[in-house]
């Protein structure tokens, strides 16, 4: 069956979203905004369509660089970077006074795996962020640090069913609207599983009753997928 996914619009709006530092890159100058504190930057940049006759050549160039860090502490934390270019229309300010004006060039989603997708301004314009996203780090932190069991008791959902030998830690990596991203890290190298939820969330309160729901499916499994001791 096929799983439902965050589009990569989706995907690329939910990691501004989350963001807490950006990099910057124009008239020559790299800096390091850390004080976005969860705010998404598209709120106080204004995207603009690039005018016809490559005009926008003779503005300064913009890079704003992001990179999706996953919060638990699994092997190549680093799950996403997107890249968003463009040149200025209006001066840019960090300084969350005023709102900034850019010509539009580029959105760049890469993955882990070195997979690139670009996405349009329409795309991005008409995409929204994942419910959780703004939630994600807190909740994932919560159940490796006070459930740790219960990420154990999710290998059971796992197809096909992890050989005991094989994989010597299992961490959260990842939560949407969709479902659940384990990481199994085995003694060499790692893999990437995903739960999906029963249903698509709608909003963050939906979580609790769709976790749970996840926990007592791997409860009702009748073969185990448990870690060595």
């Amino acid at each position: 069956m096929h799983q439902l996914m965050p589009t990569d619009a989706e995907r690329v709006r939910s990691i501004l979203t989350a963001a807490h530092s950006m990099t910057v890159v124009t008239d020559g100058l790299r800096t390091e905004i850390r004080h976005l504190d969860g705010t998404d930057p598209l709120g106080r940049l204004h995207l603009h369509p690039a005018e016809p006759g490559g005009s926008g050549e003779h503005r300064p160039a913009i890079r704003m660089e992001f990179t999706d860090v996953a919060p638990t502490p699994v092997r190549d934390r680093v799950r996403a970077r997107v890249t968003l270019t463009g040149h200025l229309l209006t001066p840019y300010s960090d300084e969350g006074q005023d709102s900034t004006c850019v010509e539009f060039g580029q959105a760049v989603l890469e993955d882990s795996d070195g997979t690139r997708a670009s996405v349009g301004l329409e795309e991005l314009d008409a995409a929204h962020p994942d419910p959780l996203a703004p939630y994600e780090a807190g909740m994932l932190t919560h159940l490796l640090d006070d459930h740790s069991d219960l990420v154990t008791l999710l290998l059971r959902l796992v197809h096909p069913q992890v050989p005991q030998a094989a994989v010597v830690r299992a961490l959260p990596l990842a939560m949407d609207r969709y479902g659940i991203t384990l990481r199994l890290e085995e003694r060499r190298g790692h893999r990437d599983v995903r739960l999906p939820f029963p249903s698509p969330l709608d909003d963050v309160e939906q979580s609790g009753a769709q976790i749970q729901a996840l926990f007592s499916a791997a409860r009702r499994r009748s073969h185990r997928n448990t870690l060595p001791a």
